[in-house]
């Protein structure tokens, strides 16, 4: 059968990213179809939810989940009882039992200068976030009074074990493990775990932790030291956007969100909607690009059409394409036709 993807246009500038996205897809994987559904704000707009069930029932019955971005002012709310375009992330990651998500942080040669940290820092890295996505404090019961507000952070044994697995199976040389365990009772129980299937599974694969804090500040000055991050999801969302900023913008990160075996995957790129560039033509599609490549990879299982896309954005990239984030003046359409002249 053709592989059959879900696209989630969303908001902002998404809906103009998401699109050359698919045509480099039908270029690459024959017979490969898209059904698009309304999501985020849109979906709010039209159907007074985020996520409705017609489109959770259609992922799910998905090969792969392609989303571009959502989110704007439009739907900025404080109101608890307001829906906001959020919600649709949450709950689909909820829905699709999409427990970890894989950033992958590599800055190319290229771009070495558009960082804004020095070469000599960022030369060589070449690190993968794994953040724990359906878990603790996003999840959590909260409570709001007039004066006070809570949201409960809550791990269990089984959500620790599972994303530290896949810690350990992507680890190259190591995985660092970070946490906050020297104040709260989670990340206690995050490290015993950690610690606990480490050595039951996996005692080949060099082990470390570091507080948050710590990470934080190792990130950005020696991130070469970094192999597999693995992490809760506060912590995880936190980190893997300052991450970001060492490939030079956060226009050029993807990520894949995962679930059990036969679960279709979610593919989209870490930055936001962009609305202040909406509709002008300049948002960069590079991390849209490269979160298809790991659609080609994770939800397909095609490694040579993903090496594919991902070496056509590093050879654009090398012959001198800059999008504005970059410090250059291509436009979408622009960097859609250099990585497209690139695969050939």
């Amino acid at each position: 059968m053709s592989p059959r993807i879900v696209t989630l246009p969303g908001d902002g500038i998404g809906p103009e990213i998401l699109a050359p996205t698919v045509e480099i897809l039908t270029d690459l994987v024959p017979g490969i179809t898209f059904e698009e559904h309304v999501f985020g704000g849109a979906s709010i707009d039209a159907h007074g939810t985020a996520l409705t069930d017609e489109v959770t029932a259609a992922c799910r019955d998905s090969d792969a989940v392609l989303l571009a971005a959502v989110g704007g002012p439009k739907w900025d709310t404080t109101d608890p009882n307001q829906p906001r375009p959020e919600q649709g992330l949450l709950g689909i990651r909820k829905e699709l039992g999409l427990y970890a998500n894989l950033r992958p942080v590599r800055p190319l040669p290229a771009l070495y200068d558009a960082s804004p940290l020095r070469r000599d820092i960022i030369e060589g890295t070449d690190l993968l976030v794994v953040r724990e996505l359906t878990g603790g404090i996003y999840f959590g019961e909260k409570t709001r009074t007039a004066t006070t507000a809570s949201d409960l952070c809550a791990y269990s044994t089984e959500e620790i074990e599972r994303i530290a697995r896949v810690a350990f199976k992507s680890a190259r040389t190591k995985v660092t493990s970070v946490d906050k365990a020297n104040v709260l009772e989670t990340s206690r129980l995050w490290r015993e775990v950690v610690v606990r299937v480490h050595a039951a599974e996996f005692p080949d694969v060099p082990l470390e932790h570091l507080l948050v804090d710590n990470a934080a500040m190792q990130l950005v000055s020696n991130p070469t030291s970094f192999d597999v991050i693995v992490t809760e999801n506060l912590f995880g969302d936190i980190l893997s956007d300052e991450a970001a900023m060492l490939t030079g913008s956060i226009g050029m990160l993807p990520s894949a969100s995962l679930g059990a075996e036969g679960t279709p995957g979610l593919f989209e790129p870490v930055h936001g909607s962009a609305p202040d560039i909406a509709g002008q033509g300049i948002a960069n599609p590079l991390a849209m690009f490269l979160s298809a490549a790991l659609l080609l990879r994770h939800g397909l299982g095609m490694e040579d059409a993903a090496a594919a896309l991902e070496s056509a954005v590093d050879g654009a990239l090398g012959a001198g394409l800059r999008t504005r984030d970059l410090g250059g003046d291509a436009g979408t359409a622009e960097a859609t036709a250099a990585v497209r002249a690139a695969l050939g």
